[in-house]
């Protein structure tokens, strides 16, 4: 009898392994998206008066993801192409330093615990900015900060508030392998709230990054502190989200005024702010949007290397970094996208820039436009 029941159980595991296995298959989905970028750049003047090349490049991203997701938690993880070196911009340059067709440079972007119960939920690990915003001018979408993030959402059944979204997180930039109060760090807050069934929202915040480097990748020659006020704000004007009108506004609350190593031109340029209009989303085949942004950002009101690259071909590569150095600008970006269908969408985008304050004899300048063909798996 004892052998009897050894051979059924045997016999059961493969059924017992399929069953677990069809389980397990049901809570997992896969992720991939393409990109194909063209981007032409020209009238891009240096410090010095002297102007760069007109650029044309051809670009690419590829992405693919897993989740796990149970009744109350999510574990993810997602690779993506790009120098590793360089967070803010995981497209690729065909024919750019990859040894004559040689292999491509991909890593993790995100790998994350989340749980959720209800109206609260938290993440652990490397996950996307858990803070409301409008655009990239701030924090680049292409920047996933890695530590830890909380949420609450307090509902109201109220014709005049619909709720409350509180958010919170710290997140470690440099590990100084000592106490955490030693680390570079960015700490958020945020409180979310939406009037008027969601016709305005309103999204302040306080951020604080510690012991930033004034130049990214170690070419820094000094570090020092932010503490940024955001005061966020959309007015969606038309029914279905058609028509919105978006501001932002940036104040680094920080003194400047005896940290002998920051130029003295450039102590008070700590304010920034954004506006937009938009007609138009992208939800359903064969929608159109149209967006026109107006943004003047000073030096110091946001982290440069944290926000996007985009808007024009600035960076740190004469200090041996990658990374884009978009603030200290007033620029306009003209943008338009069309959904092909459930997975294309089609975009155009324009952008003028022109220096604040001259690092050198002349302002730098910047014009850019380019087109994307966006494709989801």
């Amino acid at each position: 009898m004892k052998q009897l029941f050894t051979l059924l159980a045997f016999l059961l595991i493969p059924f017992v392994l399929v069953g677990q296995l069809d389980t397990i298959g049901s809570k997992l989905s896969f992720n991939a998206d393409f990109r194909f970028r063209v981007e032409q750049d020209w009238d891009s003047r240096k410090s010095d008066g002297t102007y760069r090349d007109d650029r044309t490049r051809f670009r690419y991203r590829a992405r693919a993801g897993i989740t796990y997701q149970d009744n109350w938690y999510e574990v993810g993880l997602r690779l993506r192409t790009g120098d590793q070196r360089k967070q803010q911009d995981p497209q690729l340059t065909l024919g750019d330093g990859f040894e004559e067709f040689g292999t491509l440079p991909i890593g993790f972007e995100k790998a994350y615990f989340q749980a959720h119960w209800t109206s609260f939920f938290f993440w652990l690990g490397k996950n996307d900015s858990p803070f409301e915003k409008s655009n990239e001018l701030f924090w680049s979408d292409n920047v996933y900060p890695e530590g830890i993030a909380v949420g609450k959402v307090i509902d109201f059944d109220s014709g005049f508030i619909n709720a409350l979204d509180l958010r919170a997180g710290h997140f470690i930039i440099s590990t100084s392998g000592k106490s955490l109060k030693d680390d570079a760090y960015f700490q958020g807050y945020q409180l979310l709230s939406s009037f008027f069934n969601s016709k305005i929202e309103v999204f302040p915040a306080l951020y604080f990054f510690n012991d930033i480097p004034n130049i990214p990748d170690g070419g820094a020659t000094f570090v020092f502190d932010y503490s940024i006020l955001h005061i966020g704000t959309r007015l969606n004007l038309l029914k279905r989200d058609k028509l919105k009108v978006e501001f932002d506004f940036y104040e680094n609350l920080e003194d400047y005024s005896q940290n002998d190593s920051i130029p003295n031109n450039l102590k008070e340029e700590k304010s920034g702010m954004v506006i937009a209009l938009k007609y138009g989303n992208l939800r359903m085949t064969k929608d159109w949007q149209f967006t026109a942004t107006y943004s003047q950002l000073q030096q110091y009101s946001a982290v440069d290397f944290l926000a996007q690259n985009d808007w024009a071909r600035w960076d740190y590569s004469s200090f041996d970094s990658p990374d884009g150095r978009l603030t200290n600008y007033k620029g306009v970006e003209l943008a338009v996208g069309y959904k092909v269908d459930e997975r294309m969408i089609l975009k155009a985008k324009c952008y003028f820039v022109e220096q604040l304050i001259p690092y050198g004899i002349a302002k730098e300048t910047g014009s850019r436009i380019r087109f994307d063909i966006d494709y989801k798996f």
